[in-house]
C-alpha cells in the first residue's frame, strides 16, 4: 500500500532560500514504484524529505535510460507516460524533463524550476528497464510463491522458488528436500556448484549462485524443518554467507533464534557446521579421518561429521528434533532486516 504524503506547502510555494535541489540536501534518490519490480514503475523523486512524481510532458526513451543508470537496472526498454503504473499522490516535482542519455543521474539533466509544471497525476512518468530482480526480495509485495526469474550482480538469469507467503514473504528458496525424493544427492562438487533438481519441487540452487546471491547484500537464513509427524519448525540465523570457491564456500552464520533447535553452531566440534567448508563426495573438505559427504551420500558443511543432513536421501536430520526420520526441508534466505 502507498502511502500519502501531505505538505504544508508545495515546492513551487517555498522561497527560493528554503527550496533546495537533491544534490544540495544531500538526498538525490530516486525510485519506481507500483511496478513488477524495482526496475519498473512510476518514477518518484525524494525532495525535502518527501516523494513526489515526474510529469510525462516531453518525456521518452533518453530521460528514462538516465532513471534505469541511476538505479543499476540495466537498459531502458520503454518510458510510459500517463500514469501507466498508477496515479501518485505526492507533489508533482519535476516537468518537461530534458536528458541527453548519458547523463548519470535526473537531476543532471535539463529541468524546470523544482515544484513548477501545468500537470495532474494522470500524467506521471514511468519507466521500465531490463534488469531482473536480484533476490526474492524485490518481487513486489503480495505476489504469489512460485517461479520467478532473478538476477544477482554480475550474473546470468536465473530461474528460483520465491516463497512469498512466509513472514512477510521475500524469501529465496536455496534448497527443498523431501524424505521420498527422487533426487539422490550424491552429487559431485561441479554439480553442487551450478545446482541440480526441479526448482518445482526437490532443489539445490548451487553453491556458485548460492555465494553469489550473498554477495549482493547483508542475508539472514531460515532453516525450515518437518518432522516425522509433520510438525513444522524453524531456526533462523541472522547473518548468512558464504566465502567464494577457493576458499570452499566456507559458511558463515550469525545469533539463533527459533524453535527448531541451533544444530548448525554446536559447541561440539565433530558436529559443527559453522564456519565449515563445503563437501561434496569427490572434494573432502571435512575435519575427519574420513569423508562425510562420502558417507552419507550428500553434500554439505561437514565438521566431523554431523548433526545436520538435509542434502540426503531418506534420512534427513536437524540435530535433536528430527534424527534421519525428517519428512522435509527447505532453506530460505532474504536481506537482514535491520540493513
Amino acid at each position: 500500500m502507498e502511502r500519502s504524503v501531505v505538505l504544508t506547502a508545495s515546492p513551487a510555494q517555498q522561497s527560493k532560500e528554503d527550496q533546495k535541489s537533491p544534490e544540495e540536501d544531500g538526498s538525490c534518490q530516486i525510485r519506481l514504484v507500483n511496478g513488477p519490480s524495482h526496475c519498473a514503475g512510476r518514477v518518484e523523486i525524494l525532495y525535502n524529505n518527501v516523494w513526489g512524481t515526474v510529469c510525462d510532458d516531453g518525456w521518452g526513451l533518453n530521460d528514462a535510460s538516465v532513471v534505469c543508470r541511476q538505479l543499476g537496472c540495466g537498459a531502458v526498454v520503454s518510458a510510459p507516460g500517463a500514469a501507466h503504473f498508477g496515479q501518485g499522490s505526492g507533489p508533482i516535482l519535476l516537468d518537461d524533463v530534458n536528458c541527453r542519455g548519458g547523463e548519470s543521474a535526473l537531476t543532471e539533466c535539463t529541468l524546470k524550476p523544482w515544484g513548477a509544471h501545468k500537470c495532474n497525476h494522470g500524467e506521471d512518468a514511468s519507466v521500465v528497464c531490463s534488469a531482473k530482480p536480484k533476490d526474492c526480495s524485490e518481487i513486489p509485495s503480495g505476489s504469489p510463491s512460485g517461479i520467478y526469474l532473478i538476477q544477482p550482480t554480475g550474473l546470468h538469469q536465473l530461474v528460483v522458488y520465491c516463497d512469498m507467503n512466509e513472514t512477510a514473504g521475500g524469501w529465496t528458496v536455496l534448497q527443498r528436500n523431501q524424505h521420498n525424493t527422487q533426487i539422490t544427492w550424491a552429487e559431485s562438487w561441479s554439480t553442487y556448484k551450478y545446482g541440480f533438481g526441479n526448482v518445482h519441487d526437490d532443489y539445490w540452487l548451487g553453491t556458485e549462485y548460492i555465494y553469489r546471491i550473498t554477495k549482493q547484500k547483508v542475508y539472514q537464513v531460515r532453516f525450515v524443518i518437518h518432522d516425522s509427524s509433520g510438525t513444522m519448525k524453524y531456526a533462523d540465523y541472522n547473518l548468512f554467507s558464504l566465502e567464494d570457491e577457493s576458499k570452499g564456500y566456507r559458511l558463515r552464520l550469525g545469533s539463533y533464534t527459533g524453535t527448531a533447535g541451533d544444530a548448525m553452531t554446536s559447541n561440539n566440534p565433530n558436529s559443527m557446521h559453522d564456519n565449515m567448508k563445503f563437501s561434496a563426495k569427490d572434494l573432502d573438505q571435512d575435519t575427519s579421518s574420513g569423508n562425510c559427504a562420502s558417507s552419507y551420500g550428500g553434500g554439505w558443511w561437514y565438521s566431523a561429521c554431523s548433526s545436520v543432513r538435509l542434502n540426503i536421501k531418506g534420512s534427513i536430520t536437524w540435530g535433536s528434533f528430527c534424527s534421519g526420520n525428517c519428512q522435509a526441508s527447505a532453506i530460505l534466505i532474504k536481506p537482514a532486516s535491520y540493513c
